[in-house]
């Protein structure tokens, strides 16, 4: 059985995914691992969180990524 992680509520950070039972958002964390943190940074940063939970955002991203449409664009000319 899966443990739900992530969850997103209107009244937590304006609905921005969040790992359950704390104002971290997905965001935040891709954006350290983005910047170059660690796992192990993150952990030592927000002793609450758990591995897991980093993976969790990290798989709800590429959830996200996954499912959504591309559409093709040119940039204008000014």
């Amino acid at each position: 059985m899966s443990t739900i992680r992530i969850i997103s509520d209107p009244t937590i950070l304006f609905g921005k995914p969040v790992i359950v039972g704390t104002r971290i958002s997905v965001e935040l964390i891709l954006d350290k691992l983005g910047a170059g943190d660690s796992i192990a940074d993150l952990l030592d940063d927000y002793p609450h969180l758990s591995v897991a939970d980093i993976r969790a955002a990290i798989q709800f991203a590429a959830q996200a990524i996954r499912i959504d449409t591309v559409y093709p664009f040119e940039l204008a000319s000014v």
